[in-house]
């Protein structure tokens, strides 16, 4: 199979994988971690240790712009690529709810 070929299949699984919610445990965790690593960085300042039921927005006082530099950081801290074109503002209003984005919407590196 073409390097191309693989790419095209590679994308589609990624996009089905996206479509049905479906995301490798293992990379979502490393996703996690990283947001907890860079969360800090990002906002200048120390950040509650259960960020599960913790909501971006309301209670980080996140904006959508320092969301993003968080996708960035995750994006180096990881060695990995995000389609960010699709992202919505919901999808960055929580960790679970970006942890589930960013695995789910991953971009093949050349």
């Amino acid at each position: 199979m073409s390097d191309s070929a693989l790419s095209s299949v590679t994308e589609a699984v990624a996009t089905e994988a996206a479509a049905t919610g479906a995301v490798d445990a293992e990379l979502r965790g490393r996703i996690v971690l990283g947001i907890k690593d860079a969360l800090p960085r990002v906002l200048g300042r120390e950040v509650p240790e259960d960020l599960s039921n913790v909501c971006f927005f309301d209670d980080l006082s996140l904006t959508s712009a320092s969301t993003i530099e968080l996708v960035l950081e995750i994006e180096e801290l990881l060695d990995i690529q995000v389609d960010v074109e699709k992202i919505a503002l919901d999808d960055l209003s929580s960790m679970d709810r970006l942890a589930d984005y960013v695995a789910g919407h991953l971009v093949e590196q050349d």
